[in-house]
């Protein structure tokens, strides 16, 4: 009986679980019922109110707005098979040298003509600039040269592009960049007649094209964007920028004009990659101020301040500071001068001519009441402040009382050459600001939320990330990319490249030829290519010079040659490496056929082949060798 009791209680207790399992299961079903028909379905009892279906109708009236302003060009048809060819060539694959083509079938423009700078192995080359080649090939076309502004990147090889007189063409710029393009003219004797002045907010035609100079800031007054419109679409290009909401000048970009482009339809943007790996968003050019009046307060003799001759706002600044200490200043350097007379005449700073001295007046007052504002910040070696630290300099020498201040960060490539200065300065015992101060120096070029804020204000179909290279542009590309612009209507442009644009497609078409033009800037003329090739070789692998008489009757040598070797074989050397190139010669006169020795220049050949072998096979060199044979 008592079994029966258990195995009745058992039975029961099972079934209770069950039960509970089964319920569970149920609650749980209908619960995840439930959660699917959250937002697909309305309550019964509203199915029929007017106001849900106004919600609904509003809910997708709002998508389709938003996503009409956010990508307006997707909600235009095609009214036009109009094209619009794009040809960089320069400034792409390198950072400077900016130079475009733009163009249709009937006319085309220039964007910028700008300078590089070489590298350490261009041996007496002072600056570079793009190979103007394929212009002669369409200088019918061209109807105007269009700058962005005035650093040196941008307009520093428009004297030699106008002294082709194929390829002068009317230059359109604001007033700052004509006018220090105007001291460039002065300099090479060059006209100014092509000179044709622009404001602001006012559209030009220009050919097939209708442009815009759209104020934006950059490291230089006066710095514009360019809105271009054509029969094919509008296209924005930002040159050189930074969205710095307290300029010096208190003109901030004009992003209004920005916005008002981007609501209409932007069929291409082409922006500024340079900062394309700095996130966040680029300091102001005012943030400088406070670190100049901390090391103006604290120095205790002259302060030299250097940066780039075109930072106008950057010397206005150390100029005030100084003034506000109650000192003097001395702007030494021909192209520091030059461009801070031109921004005073044309008005965009204001200072009085009585706090200028000379600099054979410096040294008649004490340290402490001496600013000198001066070139050099790339420790270019013909510069003023390189001139100075090398006791070079007729006016000034470098004390240790001295308080440096260097506001710049060297460009790509002139990293040795900053080395170099600074080792100088500070082997003088001068107190030296540099890269310890860390707002000693602002970049003009937009970081990555800069960069994210222009694609959203001017919402274009197509991307060509610009300036910089390559790695910056794939970079701009993938902030590009979270901003909405699909893949497929970005492409990463090379010099020489042609890109087609039409509103359905952008491609590339073809490519021409590009390069650049080697420049001696002391005598300002172009340097061949094979001279500067043969400089290379002359520093990577010497010369040896190797001058001997033959008597021709007995086919052997007169005398001893007379062997010269440089940057090959040391002085001690020279004896046996002379001795060698007699072996040599000699073997070379007794396995000669009788009508090599009748043709001196058939001897040299020869005679250069078989020592530059020999020279590779002791030093693994390739010198450059000079014979001078006399037959006799």
């Amino acid at each position: 009986m008592q079994e029966k009791k258990e195995t009745k209680r058992t039975n029961q207790s099972a079934k209770k679980q069950q039960n509970s399992s089964n319920n569970k299961n149920q609650n749980r079903q209908k619960n995840k019922n439930k959660a699917n028909t959250i937002g697909k379905q309305r309550p019964s009892n509203q199915k029929n109110e007017n106001w849900y279906k106004e919600l609904e109708k509003s809910i997708e009236a709002n998508k389709k707005a938003q996503s009409k302003r956010v990508y307006p060009m997707n909600f235009k048809n095609p009214t036009s098979n109009a094209r619009i060819k794009i040809t960089p060539l320069g400034g792409l694959g390198e950072i400077g040298g900016n130079m475009m083509v733009m163009e249709t079938n009937t006319s085309a423009i220039i964007i910028d003509v700008g300078m590089s700078f070489p590298d350490d192995e261009m041996h007496g080359v002072d600056i570079l600039v793009p190979d103007f080649s394929y212009l002669k090939t369409i200088k019918d076309k061209i109807r105007g040269i269009i700058i962005t502004h005035a650093h040196e990147d941008h307009i520093g090889a428009l004297p030699y592009l106008f002294k082709n007189q194929d390829l002068q063409f009317p230059i359109y710029a604001t007033p700052l960049p004509l006018g220090m393009i105007a001291n460039k003219f002065d300099e090479h004797k060059i006209s100014k007649k092509f000179f044709r002045p622009v404001e602001k907010r006012k559209i030009y035609k220009i050919g097939d094209f209708d442009i815009e100079w759209i104020h934006i800031t950059h490291s230089i007054i006066d710095a514009s964007s360019l809105a271009i419109t054509t029969e094919a679409g509008t296209i924005i290009h930002t040159g050189d920028f930074k969205i710095d909401h307290t300029p010096i000048d208190g003109l901030p970009a004009d992003l209004h004009r920005f916005a008002y482009y981007g609501d209409k339809g932007v069929l291409c943007l082409l922006s500024d990659s340079t900062n394309s790996y700095n996130p966040g968003f680029t300091r102001s050019e005012s943030s400088v101020g406070p670190t100049f009046d901390t090391i103006f307060s604290k120095a205790k003799g002259r302060v030299i301040m250097s940066t780039f001759s075109s930072n106008i706002h950057r010397v206005y600044q150390a100029i005030t500071h100084g003034i506000e200490h109650g000192r003097k200043v001395a702007v030494i350097g021909r192209s520091m001068e030059k461009n801070l007379n031109t921004a005073m005449e044309l008005g965009y700073i204001n200072l009085d001519n009585s706090i200028f001295i000379d600099a054979h007046e410096v040294n008649r007052y004490n340290d402490k009441d001496v600013l000198i504002v001066t070139t050099g910040s790339q420790g270019e070696s013909m510069s003023a402040l390189f001139r100075m630290a090398t006791n070079e300099h007729r006016h000034i020498k470098i004390k240790p009382t001295d308080q440096i201040i260097i506001s710049a960060k060297a460009i790509p490539g002139n990293e040795a050459s900053v080395s170099k200065v600074l080792n100088y300065l500070y082997k003088s015992g001068a107190d030296v600001a540099y890269k310890d101060f860390s707002e000693i120096h602002v970049s003009g070029h937009a970081a990555q939320e800069e960069q994210k804020l222009m694609i959203r204000l001017v919402k274009p179909k197509f991307f060509l990330p610009v300036h910089g290279e390559y790695n910056h542009i794939h970079r701009h590309k993938e902030t590009a990319m979270k901003c909405g612009i699909p893949e497929k209507n970005i492409y990463l442009m090379s010099d020489g490249e042609q890109v087609e644009i039409t509103q359905k497609y952008l491609k590339k078409v073809g490519s021409v030829k590009t390069g650049k033009v080697y420049i001696d800037n002391q005598i300002n003329k172009q340097i061949e290519n094979d001279v500067v090739i043969d400089r290379q070789k002359l520093a990577e692998s010497g010369i040896v010079s190797v001058i001997a008489q033959i008597d021709k009757s007995t086919n052997k040598l007169i005398g001893k040659p007379k062997v010269l070797s440089y940057g090959l074989v040391a002085d001690k050397d020279m004896q046996k490496f002379s001795k060698e190139v007699e072996e040599i010669l000699d073997q070379l006169l007794i396995n000669a056929k009788g009508p090599m020795l009748g043709n001196p220049k058939a001897v040299e050949n020869t005679l250069r082949q078989a020592v530059r072998k020999h020279v590779f096979r002791k030093m693994k060199k390739y010198p450059t060798v000079v014979p001078t044979i006399f037959v006799l």
